[in-house]
């Protein structure tokens, strides 16, 4: 018996280190590529908004190929989905490095199905093997994303730059999957799976015409619209107001840093509110002054990184919290978060492009960071919407 309890004590702890160590693969990779992008358009001779796209191909990914994760993972299991997943990121962090660019965008458009993966099969697997940690895990695995962000996007530029190049600092990235796959290669036995009714998919389509079901996607939808906007071109506009590229960099990471920062205590703030609605407001409209600041006083730079990063990450954390406030029943939940996260990703998909297609018309970021003030505006009115104290109805079509 006590081999017993000490395997399964051993099993949990491997596969919650599987977990932390599987969520800096799904964001460290991604934009760890944003320090280096001008580096890597004066290599292939891209435009903004061209450069811009390498922003998008992922979200379009995570849009597109986030539905599928569920099945795939009924038919193989749940740690093999995500052992797949970390093949994947692997596969394209090595195509991206190469010397060609039509390899920069596959592999681009790889790490993208991989991260969609992730993105939608930690948080079930959360669930199922640990039940009444959700809430303390779930904090921690945003920690652990923000902070491997951080310092992967602070030690680009320093790579790239003392012998590494740009194929090499982002080759070096590869190092979060790779440590994921040690982890989950010993559970690949396991084919436990979450599966969803019937019901569930009758009820996903009833939420189309639930005005509250679309406050919450817009809520999340604008979020990560702003979100992946600055995220993409933070260390351009930085640069552009005479910054250098390390120190661009540098506060690259550290907004992303400012992002997990809410993650250490929104979750228990928000357990003393009924109504929602002041604080969803309030950290929409930080994102809305952060930007404002940039472009008005770019002196303060610093302030307003740290500024909207915390304003962004509390947003996010917030609006995946009225998933679960909002929705009636699990299977609604799963219903609704299908739906935030596939219009919130195809939202984000426009933003980077196009704000590079606005800079190149006009030569400054002046109107790209009004744009975002703007949208962080919507995004408050959507938060004060979605914050009231209600739930959507079973059938879906309250309002």
């Amino acid at each position: 018996m006590h081999n017993v309890t000490s395997m399964s004590t051993y099993k949990r702890w491997l596969t919650l280190l599987a977990i932390l160590t599987t969520a800096t693969a799904l964001r460290a990779t991604f934009t760890g590529v944003a320090p280096l992008l001008d580096d890597i358009r004066g290599t292939f001779g891209l435009s903004t908004a061209q450069t811009g796209l390498l922003t998008t191909l992922p979200l379009l990914a995570f849009a597109v190929i986030a539905p599928l994760a569920a099945g795939f993972a009924r038919r193989i299991g749940m740690e093999r989905s995500l052992f797949s997943a970390m093949v994947l990121i692997c596969f394209g962090i090595v195509l991206r490095s190469s010397e060609f660019e039509a390899s920069l965008w596959l592999g681009t458009l790889v790490i993208g199905c991989g991260i969609a993966f992730g993105n939608v099969l930690l948080p079930g697997l959360i669930k199922r093997d640990f039940p009444e940690h959700v809430a303390r895990l779930t904090g921690a695995y945003s920690l652990t994303m923000g902070i491997s962000a951080a310092v992967g996007s602070a030690l680009m530029v320093p790579l790239a730059v003392y012998g590494f190049g740009w194929h090499g600092a982002l080759l070096t990235l590869a190092i979060f999957p790779l440590l994921a796959l040690l982890l989950w290669l010993p559970q690949l036995r396991k084919s436990q799976s979450v599966t969803l009714s019937g019901n569930a998919v009758s009820q996903g389509r009833k939420l189309w015409r639930s005005p509250l079901a679309w406050q919450v996607t817009l809520f999340l939808g604008l979020n990560s619209l702003v979100y992946y906007v600055v995220i993409g071109w933070l260390p351009a506009i930085l640069v552009s107001q005479g910054m250098s590229a390390a120190q661009a960099g540098s506060l690259h990471g550290l907004m992303q840093l400012a992002t997990a920062a809410p993650g250490l205590f929104i979750g228990l703030l928000l357990a003393r509110l009924r109504d929602q609605r002041a604080i969803a407001a309030l950290v929409a409209l930080l994102c809305a002054a952060s930007a404002l600041g940039l472009w008005l006083v770019p002196g303060l730079a610093l302030l307003w990184v740290i500024v909207f990063g915390f304003g962004s990450g509390a947003t996010m954390i917030l609006g995946l919290t009225f998933i679960g406030l909002r929705a009636s029943s699990a299977h609604q939940a799963a219903a609704l978060s299908g739906m935030a996260q596939s219009i919130g990703y195809l939202l984000a998909a426009c933003g980077p492009p196009v704000m590079g297609k606005i800079h190149d018309i006009n030569h400054n970021w002046g109107l790209p960071l009004l744009a975002v003030a703007l949208i962080s505006l919507a995004m408050a009115w959507a938060g004060t919407c979605a914050g009231r104290d209600r739930e959507i109805d079973p059938a879906a079509r309250t309002t």
